[in-house]
């Protein structure tokens, strides 16, 4: 069951950093965002696409637990979740997002990511 929940965080990784190594401008579209030079789809594609694709691997090596580092990875990845999630809360506390899509889609989406991981790395 642990290994689940965790494959099921890292498909959201891997989602993720595919699309933004693919399409980096579409990804922060909804944020009113713009990519428009090559620099922000460089830096779209590093912070949004690389990083989420490696999360998305040591979650899928912490699924198979090689190394007996499920736990840790487990608790490593929510946390920082957990820390994408406040930063948003700090957000809605300052600019007030008049919409709930995309910034509290993300937090409910952060929050449930961060639950499975704790879950997991609990049951291991």
């Amino acid at each position: 069951m642990a290994a689940f929940l965790i494959i099921v965080a890292a498909l959201f990784f891997a989602g993720m950093g595919l699309y933004g190594l693919v399409m980096p401008a579409r990804l922060v579209e909804p944020f009113g965002l713009t990519a428009a030079s090559p620099t922000a789809r460089a830096e779209v594609r590093a912070v949004y696409g690389g990083f989420g694709v490696a999360v998305a691997a040591l979650l899928g090596f912490a699924a198979f637990d090689a190394q007996g580092v499920r736990s840790v990875v487990a608790v490593a990845v929510g946390v920082a979740l957990v820390g994408m999630a406040a930063g948003r809360v700090v957000s809605g506390m300052v600019d007030r997002p008049q919409r709930f899509y995309p910034v509290w889609f993300y937090f409910v989406v952060e929050l449930v990511l961060a639950g499975l991981l704790a879950w997991a790395a609990a049951i291991s």
